[in-house]
C-alpha cells in the first residue's frame, strides 16, 4: 500500500467490508425471489410487507448511497483530510448501512430510518471532513 494510505487503512477497509456486504444482500434477495420463484426480469411488487420487497429494497437503498460513499472517499483521501475523522465516519458509515439492513429486514420501520439518517449524516461527515481540508 502506497505510504500516503496508510493513515487511510480503515478506510479503505471498509470500502471492502462495504462492498462484502452488498454481495451479501444481493445473494439474499437473489436467494429469496428464487425460492418464492419470482419471475427474473418482473418488477417485484411494492409491498413493505413482503420479504422479497424488503430484501430488494434494501439491496436497492445500498446501491442508492454507494457511489456517494465512493465519491466522497475518494474527495477526501485525495484532499488529505484528517485521517481519524475520515476513519471513524468511514466505520459510521458502515455500521449503519448493516444497521440499516437488519432493520428492513425485521420490519422495524423506525429504527431503519434512524439509520439511514445516520447514514446520511456520516457521508456528510466524509465529504465535510474532506472540504475541511481545503480550509486549512
Amino acid at each position: 500500500m502506497a505510504e500516503q494510505l496508510l493513515p487511510y487503512q480503515l478506510t479503505i477497509l471498509v470500502l471492502g467490508l462495504s462492498g462484502a456486504l452488498f454481495l451479501i444482500q444481493l445473494a439474499i434477495v437473489d436467494i429469496v425471489a428464487i425460492k418464492q420463484k419470482h419471475p427474473p426480469g418482473v418488477a417485484v411488487a411494492q409491498d413493505p410487507d413482503d420479504w422479497l420487497f424488503r430484501c430488494n429494497r434494501v439491496f436497492a437503498n445500498s446501491n442508492e448511497t454507494l457511489g456517494i460513499l465512493v465519491l466522497v472517499v475518494l474527495f477526501a483521501l485525495f484532499s488529505g483530510a484528517d485521517p481519524l475523522w475520515l476513519n471513524a465516519l468511514a466505520l459510521v458509515y458502515l455500521a449503519s448501512r448493516i444497521g440499516h439492513m437488519l432493520c428492513y429486514y425485521i420490519g422495524q420501520k423506525l429504527l431503519r430510518s434512524i439509520a439511514f439518517g445516520i447514514c446520511y449524516l456520516s457521508l456528510f461527515g466524509i465529504f465535510t471532513t474532506g472540504l475541511s481540508a481545503w480550509l486549512k
